[in-house]
């Protein structure tokens, strides 16, 4: 009796195993984009509920201080690194740190009476103060910020909202108060120097639910952005948010006088803490002169937003 072999499994042919990957490949570049904007809105999301809590922090810290977190930036004996380290020029952000759960960290550095080079911690990156869809969480610190250039310091992706006023640059703008000096005389939540100004939430005229607080920049492409020190703590809307030059190209980054303002890396604008503690998303379509009445604080403007 003859025995007969088994069938063969039919193979694939080379055209079939084209076809295959073909298909393979354009599911593959369907599904990418969709990936991609789910991480975009994950991120954006979780960037918003970083800056809630912030926000919030800033409200724990006026109920126990009966005023806002302040800035004070001091220029005792100099602009350089070795004097600003000197100095007692610590941010807002600096002082809100036992409201973001780090205590520790202002506690060991002796925030705010110690000076910035004395406290031991200005390199010390702050988790909650990193927007995730930026690379600068990575980075985690700089050896070349304003002021402080050759100096390790912490980075930040979330500033205070200086006001609308600004005096230097493409974008220079007075504003109601009658006094361009945004760096110093802001109309806005914070500036670097406020300390001396004692901000209440009953002092924002203009309503805190109306009024800007904290935004987001970015800093590759601004070399003031650390959470230690006041300079670097705070943005003017009066230059436009996610601003470039008229040619399309961005800034030097230390090009303070264009760049002391806000960017993302949220398609189509960024995300904002008002000053009632809520988060919104502000387009950078927005009107120039609706943004920059958006961040004044008593300036009386007629606000319309979505």
């Amino acid at each position: 009796m003859t025995r007969r072999s088994p069938a063969r499994r039919p193979g694939w042919t080379l055209i079939e195993l084209l076809v295959v990957m073909a298909v393979i490949a354009v599911l593959t570049g369907l599904l990418l984009p969709a990936v991609q904007k789910v991480r975009a809105a994950a991120a954006r999301m979780s960037c918003q509920n970083n800056l809630k809590q912030i926000a919030l922090a800033c409200h724990n810290y006026h109920d126990a201080n009966g005023r806002l977190p302040e800035n004070s930036q001091r220029w005792d004996f100099g602009s350089h690194a070795s004097a600003q380290l000197a100095n007692t020029s610590w941010s807002w952000l600096a002082r809100v740190l036992p409201y973001v759960e780090e205590s520790n960290l202002h506690q060991a550095g002796g925030i705010p009476t110690t000076t910035l080079g004395a406290s031991g911690v200005i390199d010390k990156p702050v988790r909650v103060y990193f927007c995730p869809a930026d690379d600068a969480q990575t980075a985690g610190t700089s050896t070349a910020t304003g002021n402080l250039d050759g100096v390790a310091v912490a980075l930040t992706n979330y500033k205070g909202v200086s006001g609308g006023n600004w005096a230097w640059g493409a974008y220079p703008h007075t504003g109601p108060s009658g006094n361009p000096n945004g760096l110093d005389a802001g109309d806005g939540v914070f500036y670097r120097g406020d300390a001396t100004r004692r901000l209440a939430i009953q002092h924002i005229a203009d309503g805190a639910s109306n009024t800007l607080m904290i935004g987001e920049d970015l800093p590759a492409k601004n070399t003031h952005c650390s959470w230690p020190y006041a300079n670097h703590a705070t943005g003017t809307a009066a230059i436009p948010l996610n601003v470039r030059q008229p040619d399309g190209t961005e800034y030097a980054s230390n090009d303070w006088t264009n760049v002391y303002s806000f960017r993302s890396r949220h398609s189509g604008g960024g995300n904002f803490a008002k000053a009632d503690g809520s988060v919104a998303f502000v387009r950078d379509t927005l009107p120039l002169d609706v943004y920059r009445a958006m961040a004044t604080i008593s300036g009386g403007e007629a606000v319309y937003s979505d």
